[in-house]
Formats: structure tokens, sequence, C-alpha cells
């Protein structure tokens, strides 16, 4: 049996784009975790505004030069992407009782699939409690200001691409 890393987790997830949301769990998770990998799911089969390659330069610059966090890519299962890092444990972050209901049924799926997996939930910071990247994406697009709701990396670009 292959060992596991410990004091390693995934935090998945589309971040299309990443938020302040997001990057307020994964700081909050270094108090938990030694090193956190940032895998943003490439889904071919979902449109996304931004594309894997803008996502993971967005969020790595975001992140600074921190080496307890590393920013990768993954396609296919979640479950198969740890198992290749070796990894056991999954982050995910809940703000309502509706995100709840999405990430319990994912859990068990991932527990279906690979009994080695565990899934950690946080809390996502009361200050962000509201904002999510589809949020973020319909404000911008009709012209609102989301500084602050988001990285300034991810502002610029948005702009950009606005």
């Amino acid at each position: 049996m292959e060992e596991k890393q410990s004091g390693i987790c995934i935090y998945p997830g589309s971040f299309d784009p990443i938020t302040n949301g997001h990057m307020n769990l994964i700081e909050r998770a270094l108090h938990i975790f030694d090193k956190i990998i940032v895998a943003v799911a490439n889904n071919p089969d979902k449109k996304t505004f931004f594309s894997v390659e803008e996502k993971k330069e967005m969020i790595q610059t975001a992140l600074g030069d921190n080496p307890r966090v590393e920013v990768d890519s993954f396609n296919g299962l979640l479950v198969d992407y740890a198992k290749r890092k070796r990894v056991h444990v999954i982050l995910r972050g809940l703000r309502a009782m509706s995100d709840f209901e999405y990430e319990f049924q994912m859990t068990f799926m991932n527990r279906k699939l690979d009994r080695n997996i565990d899934t950690i939930f946080m809390m996502t910071g009361l200050r962000w409690f509201y904002v999510n990247s589809k949020m973020i994406k319909s404000a911008a697009r009709s012209g609102a200001d989301v500084k602050g709701l988001v990285p300034e990396i991810v502002y610029k670009k948005l702009s950009e691409k606005l």
C-alpha cells in the first residue's frame, strides 16, 4: 500500500474566478495544514469564463510565493487526482445549507469511490458569506464594481475581459 502524505489537503474547485472568500479559506486552512494544493478542476463539458491556465495564473499571483501552497489542475475524478498526489484529505468551504446538501452528496460519492478519502469542511468567513464566483461574474457583467470582493489580479482580469 502506498504511503499517504499527512498534513496536506487538496482544495478543489472551478475557481472561475477565485474570490476573497476562497482566499480567506486558504489562509485559515494554513493554520491547520502544512500544505494546501489548490486544484483547479478542468471540466471540458462546463463553459467557464476563464481558462484553466488563466485561473491558475490568477490564483498563483493572488497567493504570492507561499511555499506551503501549490497551485495545480486536474481532469477527471477528484479521488483519482488525490490518489496520484498521495493525499487523502479534501478541503471544502461551506456558506449555506444549499452548499451543505451538494457537498454532502459529493463527500459520500468520493467516499464510495475511495474509502481512504476524508473531507474537511470549513465555514466561509462571515465577511465573505454571500460571495461566490457566479455572483461576481454576474455583477461584473452588469457593470458593478467588484473591487474588494476578489483579489486585485482577478479584478484586473475581469476588467480586461469585460
